[in-house]
């Protein structure tokens, strides 16, 4: 059976609606695929079985869109969960090719009298490659997922298990489409009496050097914490510098001890994260004057294998004492530096100091706070949201406020987590079950590449951040005790249900179009694969889950 054809012409369609995220095309789009499945004819004798969620409180009317095809006599138990995000980035980044950015043709058409580099131009002139803002991450992804459904759900009585699609929005940000999705998923599960065998996303898989052409295969995604720092400092007048405490030179020392730092890194099986990036620092004083700034604040992207939470707030704790260990250290060698110059008088600048986390900064308000601290702490959570702040100062604004309350005046760093969090997982072959799953697509993988002619490997995490984080979680419950406890205003800014995804426990790889340049005004497919070859892979791996073989 050839989808090629059929496949393009679908994803050019997804292209041409410009579903950037943050705007009313996540809707639009989510609107076109809803009218796609309804066209099938399955679907038009089971209307039912096309759910749309609307996300709860979105102004611009976002939904998740599934769609349950059930296989057989409507009895079998067994699924397969297939899934895609239907959002994009912004198209900034064409330049002067931006009104085309969402037209595979015509952008292909303008791109030949543009000044490319050499790789892209061959691309470009091999046919092989559709252009676009979406076209590899990943609305090809999805068509291929639609063009399957639709062809699969026309002989649907022959097919020994069922197909659970879903299409989510808000993937390239906070991934709220997912995350709002799976008490839904939960219900239909049990609804339908459903045992879910493998969850398969489409996102991009991509070259890992020039050159590349392995197919990846993930078994896993990594996990992400946005780990912050709420430095308090002691401020002084500039002509009395060293009487003060510097927040500045602090977080400046944090982002030294961690930014890109492979000490950080966290490996898994022989496999490694990229180490923590420092995304923003600053101090909080809001405004000019000779006054030194008596806080400050920075925060870092802290991907993650398998560390356990518990043990990620050990490290970060340990880096925040380091951090303001040396800092003492340093201005008290400055200071004794400075007396001997000027011909001053030295005394000593060591002083006391404290690392707290969120859970013990919380604790030691609630020792001193007159009335219902909970509604204290969500009074400033309304307030700041209100206020627009972004969801990471709305989590320090809750910080600060509790110091407040503390009337901390020791030089101190707070600890704490904030927006967004993904979880990790892998199938892990320590657990029979799990390593089950690996070898079965394994065995999967290697028969499709003597079929093929592929070079298929497979991968523990697929290393960009993915809605896949949400259908299996690892973290065991201390830590996500301890995640949930030191994340402040967590229930407002990013309530997702750990509890639900815990038992919802899917299996979630990524087999993936293949592609170059996603994020970039460069974004290609590469059809031959993606369009041709990749269906064939995913007949394959449901055929033999829905096989004797399969279910035994």
């Amino acid at each position: 059976m050839e989808f090629l054809e059929e496949i393009k012409a679908l994803t050019e369609k997804l292209v041409a609606i410009p579903s950037v995220n943050g705007t009313s095309g996540e809707r639009d789009i989510a609107d076109a695929i809803e009218a796609y499945l309804r066209e099938i004819p399955y679907f038009q004798t089971h209307p039912e079985l096309v759910i749309t969620q609307q996300l709860k409180d979105d102004p611009l009317h976002r939904r998740n869109v599934m769609a349950l095809l059930k296989g057989g006599d409507g009895t079998e138990r067994d699924c397969i969960m297939l899934h895609g995000h239907i959002d994009t980035v912004d198209v900034d980044d064409y330049g002067k090719y931006e009104p085309y950015a969402f037209d595979c043709a015509k952008l292909a058409e303008v791109l030949r009298s543009a000044e490319l580099p050499e790789e892209v131009r061959r691309d470009l002139e091999s046919g092989d490659y559709l252009f676009g803002r979406g076209a590899c991450d990943m609305k090809g992804g999805d068509a291929v997922f639609l063009v399957l459904a639709r062809h699969l759900a026309q002989e649907a009585d022959k097919m020994h298990g069922n197909l659970l699609l879903s299409f989510n929005p808000v993937e390239e940000t906070l991934h709220r489409g997912i995350i709002e999705e799976l008490p839904l998923i939960q219900a239909l599960q049990k609804e339908h009496n459903l045992r879910f065998r493998l969850a398969i996303n489409n996102d991009f898989i991509c070259p890992m050097y020039a050159g590349d052409t392995t197919r990846y295969v993930y078994t896993g995604a990594v996990g992400k914490l946005l780990p912050m720092f709420y430095i308090i400092g002691r401020e002084t007048h500039v002509a009395q510098c060293f009487e003060g405490f510097s927040p500045d030179l602090t977080a400046a020392e944090l982002v030294r001890l961690i930014d890109r730092n492979p000490d950080f890194c966290d490996g898994y099986q022989g496999e490694y994260t990229l180490p923590p990036t420092v995304l923003k620092m600053q101090d909080l004083k809001p405004c000019y004057n000779v006054q030194t700034p008596h806080n400050a604040c920075v925060y870092f992207n802290y991907f993650v294998h398998n560390r356990q939470v518990t043990d990620s707030m050990a490290l970060l704790k340990d880096a925040a004492r380091t951090a303001l260990d040396t800092v003492v250290q340093q201005v008290d060698e400055r200071y004794k530096a400075y007396a001997k110059l000027s011909g001053n008088q030295y005394s000593s600048l060591m002083e006391k100091t404290q690392v707290l986390d969120y859970c013990e900064v919380y604790e030691r308000a609630k020792a001193v706070y007159e009335g219902d601290l909970d509604a204290f702490i969500d009074r400033v959570t309304d307030d700041s949201i209100a206020a627009g702040d972004d969801m990471r100062f709305t989590s320090l604004r809750i910080v600060q406020a509790l110091c407040e309350l503390c009337d901390i005046k020791t030089p101190t760093v707070v600890v704490f987590f904030a927006t967004p969090f993904c979880p990790h997982n892998t199938l892990k072959r320590e657990v029979p079950e799990e390593a089950r799953v690996f070898a079965e697509v394994e065995k999967i993988a290697a028969e499709f590449a003597a079929e093929s002619g592929e070079k298929m490997k497979l991968q523990q995490f697929f290393p960009s951040l993915t809605d896949s984080s949400y259908l299996k979680i690892d973290d065991d419950a201390d830590s996500i005790t301890m995640l949930q406890a030191c994340f402040p205003g967590y229930e407002k800014l990013y309530p997702v249900p750990l509890k639900t995804a815990k038992e919802l426990n899917i299996p979630a790889v990524n087999y993936g179009v293949w592609g170059k340049d996603c994020h970039k005004w460069t974004e290609r497919i590469y059809m031959p694969y993606s369009f041709g070859k990749l269906p064939k892979f995913i007949l394959k791996t449901i055929q033999y889950y829905f096989s004797e073989a399969g279910r035994a």
